[in-house]
């Protein structure tokens, strides 16, 4: 199918796309239509490159137009052939550079192949979550199959234990009658007695057929509880493990509730029939009678059924998480926590007659250090139906809290292997008792291990635990998983990566950002696939700047200061310096992108281009913004008001587009705040300073607040664009610009040289500038830029006390 085709058959949503496209006179979008099938045919990429070739394809498209616009004479369409008349005058325009022409149908037909290839993306993704959605439902609706083979099986045995009551009450009034009439004929006996034989020969198959029918409901029943509680309920397990650690999944337990009560009642129906069997035998019984053989081993395996059944069905719904925690999992000592526990299979003459208790590490293992908790609090709670929105059986506990144990015997261990205080594993234990009809079986239920801490230092590496256990194990009961920790696949964690961005901010990590990601960990590679990362390098190399450190740094800055901007994918984030210069020298002169800061922890940083006095594109980037500078301005302000000293001293903002090419202020400007100009509440600290500038690498600008400024040092009073002097004694700066080029730590390229590039500075209201640092030297190349002055640094929140 030729392009042009395929473009108009797209869903509105991309046709909104090719209309935007075409908003333009340089090729209109009729033009396009009639000239496709010729336009599609032609070597463009060479008339572009070949003027002689331009000028041939330039001279057919005139004449192709004259064709179109005689079909419209014929036609007597007016209108048409004026619009058609107008384009050929505008293409008249590319009679001296035929090239322009061609390079311009070039782009478009670019442009288009983006869009088809994008509705081709979306298409691809939508049949992957048709087909997986399918095959959950197909799942489901197997389940559902079975459970009402399992209902019509039980009512058939309701009316078959029915026909084989009235067949034994049949036999029994007639020989009860046989025994009262006394007869005294022998033939009359001997034929009565045959008639007798009958009736029992008749009982005998019918209780065979029924106990037949009962194995068979047995074996469904089997059948379905594999089914529940080796697959259904462990892919809920696994799936609530991802849930903990961010993924999309969705963990409610209201199906298998359904499906769980129902093939209990079904099994106490089961037993309420074998019962119902002794009842008949103690009736009426017979030599050889199969209900007296058979009954006994159908009993127990209907219990056995049940018990397995029941002890599956109790599970901690809600796992431990403490109320202002940043995730479930990690809990702290003295600080009150809660979890809640759910009975699937729901009885409502159980409400509020179960009691559940709870209980720490019932078999701690024997590790040299390795703590022992007491839980305090409501530790005793009964299952009732008012505590879930659903209605389901549930405990909720939600005034737990765990202390140490002082004890002598604490801490001490058979074993050599030591594990630190966030590599210690420990699992909350659930207790109760199910009653009923004369079953009673005890239920226990455990929680996904917990990592307890004693103070909010070490919150982050308990995180760091959480995830990676989560994200490897599939044995919610090794605590000791971190004594030999596996490796991770890269899919297994640029997933997990991705998913700490999903459920913080709505918007998890593309393609692209995850490259980066693997990039740094790698370095270059053809595919990451089979890349494994270490437990070490993600939590313990270069401490305290480990991996997961520099991560969660960038999560909590987006979350806290940057969400409304990362949801609607106005920041690239996670790109390295190498692909931003790359990215930005192919764009207009001040394109930019924010991007997060390879070596700052939760910092981020955003980088423009240049057209420097060579005509050749000129990457400059500020230095990282962290926590004390957004918490003090929105970076949507500062983005919006930063401006540089351009030719004769005027100022002007060097960001204009947003990469690729998006106004800054149609990007940006929902977030602005709605007074401008000096109403501007941010603007009375954004004043204007003059920064000595130097294109000398071995040079560098530092803020006299800088730790690298030695004590006593002569420092040079500058003064400001208004003219007044700076004054001594102001306040601290809120931050510098340009990034330095230092080596990257954690960057597997990291060793790159640093940019010949102008360092720039957020300066306070009293600016200094060492002389020995920027020598008076006519060699050095000195041009002025702005600065940012704003509020001292001031507290962020709790987060970050």
């Amino acid at each position: 199918m030729a392009q042009w085709e395929r473009l108009t058959q797209l869903p509105d949503a991309y046709k909104q796309q090719l209309d935007e496209l075409y908003n333009r006179d340089a090729l209109p979008m009729d033009v396009r239509h009639y000239l496709s099938a010729w336009i599609e045919k032609q070597e463009w990429q060479r008339a572009a490159q070949d003027h002689d070739f331009a000028m041939a394809l330039f001279q057919v498209l005139l004449e192709n137009l004259d064709i179109q616009h005689s079909r419209f004479v014929q036609e007597e369409s007016f209108l048409l052939q004026h619009n058609i008349r107008r384009r050929k005058q505008n293409f008249q325009g590319y009679l001296d550079d035929p090239c322009a022409l061609a390079n311009t149908i070039l782009w478009f037909l670019k442009k288009e192949k983006e869009i088809l290839q994008s509705a081709d993306l979306a298409e691809q993704v939508q049949l992957l979550h048709v087909a997986e959605e399918a095959m959950e439902t197909s799942s489901q609706l197997d389940i559902e199959r079975k459970i009402a083979g399992l209902r019509n099986e039980v009512e058939c045995m309701e009316r078959t234990m029915s026909c084989l009551e009235e067949q034994q009450d049949e036999f029994d009034f007639k020989f009860q009658t046989y025994k009262m009439e006394a007869v005294v004929d022998e033939a009359a006996k001997r034929k009565q007695m045959q008639v007798f034989q009958q009736l029992i020969n008749r009982l005998d198959e019918c209780r065979k057929s029924t106990l037949s029918e009962l194995n068979k409901l047995l074996d469904r029943t089997d059948t379905l509880i594999d089914i529940l509680v080796k697959k259904e309920l462990v892919e809920w397990h696994r799936m609530q493990q991802k849930a903990c650690i961010g993924a999309p999944e969705n963990v409610c337990l209201d199906q298998l509730e359904k499906w769980f009560t129902y093939v209990a009642v079904c099994l106490f129906r089961v037993r309420e029939f074998l019962d119902k069997l002794e009842e008949l035998v103690g009736k009426v019984s017979y030599q050889n009678d199969p209900v007296k053989s058979q009954k006994p081993k159908m009993q127990k395996r209907a219990e056995t059924l049940l018990k397995d059944l029941l002890q599956s069905s109790f599970v901690v719904e809600t796992q431990p998480c403490m109320p202002q925690g940043k995730g479930p999992l990690v809990l702290r000592t003295n600080v009150q926590f809660a979890v809640k526990t759910r009975l699937l299979v729901k009885f409502p003459e159980l409400n509020h007659s179960m009691k559940v208790n709870v209980c720490m590490d019932r078999e701690a293992p024997q590790i040299k250090g390795y703590r022992r908790f007491n839980v305090f609090g409501t530790k005793s709670k009964a299952l009732n139906m008012a505590e879930s929105q659903s209605g389901g059986m549930v405990a909720d506990f939600r005034h737990l809290t765990l202390k140490e144990q002082k004890s002598g015997g604490g801490g001490k261990g058979i074993n050599d292997i030591s594990l630190s205080v966030t590599e210690e594993l420990h699992i909350i234990h659930f207790d109760t008792l199910f009653e009923m009809k004369g079953l009673s079986i005890e239920l226990q239920a455990s929680s996904i291990p917990v990592v307890i801490i004693s103070n909010s230092s070490q919150q982050q590496s308990a995180c760091a635990s959480v995830l990676w256990f989560n994200m490897l194990s599939v044995d919610t009961k090794d605590v000791m998983f971190f004594a030999n920790s596996p490796a991770a696949t890269w899919p297994q964690f640029g997933d997990m990566l991705s998913w700490q961005f999903l459920s913080a901010t709505k918007r998890g990590l593309n393609e692209a950002q995850l490259e980066m990601i693997a990039q740094r960990l790698f370095g270059k590679q053809q595919t990451y696939d089979t890349c494994k990362v270490t437990w070490s390098k993600f939590s313990k190399e270069n401490t305290p700047d480990t991996f997961w450190a520099w991560f969660d740094g960038i999560l909590v800055m987006v979350k806290t200061y940057l969400e409304d901007l990362w949801r609607d994918g106005l920041i690239m984030g996670f790109v390295s310096k190498s692909k931003e210069k790359y990215l930005l020298k192919k764009k207009q002169r001040g394109t930019f992108l924010l991007r997060f800061s390879e070596s700052v922890i939760g910092a981020i940083t955003f980088s423009w281009v240049e057209i420097d006095m060579n005509g050749e594109p000129d990457v400059k980037t500020v230095q990282p913004f962290n926590k004390v500078d957004l918490c003090q301005i929105p970076f949507q302000e500062i983005i919006r008001n930063f401006q540089i000293l351009e030719a004769e001293n005027i100022p002007e903002s060097p960001l204009l587009y947003l990469y690729p090419n998006t106004p800054k202020d149609e990007a940006f400007g929902k977030y602005y705040c709605e007074k401008t100009g000096s109403d501007n509440p941010y603007i009375q600290y954004i004043k204007t300073k003059l920064v000595f500038v130097s294109k000398e690498k071995t040079l560098e600008a530092r803020s006299p607040m800088s730790s690298g400024m030695a004590q006593g040092e002569v420092l040079e009073l500058m003064s400001g664009l208004g003219g007044e002097a700076a004054e001594p004694g102001g306040s601290p700066s809120l931050l510098s610009l340009l990034e330095t080029g230092l080596p990257e730590p954690m960057l597997s390229d990291s060793l790159e040289p640093a940019d010949d590039q102008a360092l720039m500075f957020f300066q306070t209201p009293f600016d200094f500038v060492d002389p020995h640092l920027l020598p008076d030297d006519p060699a050095l190349h000195d041009f002025p830029l702005t600065g940012f002055n704003c509020l001292p640094p001031q507290s962020c929140g709790s987060i970050f006390q």
